[in-house]
């Protein structure tokens, strides 16, 4: 055999060689993309089967409640009580509402059923908050929300407002209260007395019920000895009556 011939086989050889190697590489490369794709699509499932759908739970008792929140993987939490034509401990409204996704382990807010109550909301206007307070307890009712507000000349501690209104059916236990708060303490415009000699900012302040606190002599040129050349509050702002002020005199 001729060294042509040599040459020619061992290049055929070489070409076998290489595209075993592509093949192999080729084999493998698929196997590996498919694995990924595979671990890719297993993450997917697994996180997406921690979201559930949110149950419908309304007239449910709270015990058949829990258990279909459970075997979704979610939780009860129970915010509120009401009156309702609902036996009593049965849902009345629920958060989130039904079909909505949830993740596992969320909680389920629900308002649970007091059962029906006939009882009339007394009157409470006019009353002491004390006077009130024992006429709700009498009726089992509560207080709700309590809101104060000052009005000149009406005593303290008197509701002056309440929802729902005397003598309607109580569909919640709490009963919300506007109630007449004390006395204000009164504010002043703080005077500006910069530029004023001493003696007579001194007047201007006592006259708006404010008092000096504090002196500071400062040296300032062009100012007259004596005058006001800085106060503290400054003018015009809203200071309460037992605001005390701070001026500089000029020295």
């Amino acid at each position: 055999m001729n060294g042509e011939s040599v040459a020619h086989l061992s290049m055929e050889k070489w070409r076998e060689r290489l595209e075993r190697v592509l093949r192999f590489s080729v084999l493998v490369f698929v196997l590996a993309a498919a694995a990924f794709l595979s671990a890719v699509t297993t993450i997917r499932i697994a996180i997406r089967g921690r979201i559930v759908s949110m149950p419908s739970l309304v007239g449910q008792s709270a015990p058949d409640a829990q258990r279909i929140l459970a075997a979704h993987g979610l939780q009860l939490r129970v915010v509120d009580r009401v009156y309702s034509p609902l036996p009593v401990n049965a849902v009345v409204r629920q958060s989130p509402p039904p079909g909505e996704e949830m993740k596992v382990s969320q909680d389920a807010h629900v308002v649970l059923s007091l059962g029906q109550k006939t009882v009339k909301i007394p009157a409470l206007e006019g009353q002491t908050m004390r006077a009130a307070r024992i006429s709700l307890l009498q009726a089992g009712l509560q207080f709700g929300e309590l809101t104060e507000i000052y009005l000149p000349g009406v005593q303290p501690d008197v509701v002056l407002k309440q929802d729902p209104l005397e003598g309607t059916t109580a569909s919640s236990p709490h009963v919300d209260l506007l109630v007449s708060s004390a006395d204000r303490q009164p504010f002043y415009v703080m005077p500006s007395v910069v530029g004023l000699e001493q003696q007579e900012a001194s007047q201007t302040l006592a006259a708006a019920g404010l008092k000096i606190a504090k002196l500071n002599h400062i040296g300032q040129a062009g100012s007259p000895k004596g005058t006001i050349v800085g106060q503290n509050p400054p003018g015009g702002e809203r200071v309460p009556a037992d605001t005390t002020v701070e001026l500089g005199v000029a020295d």
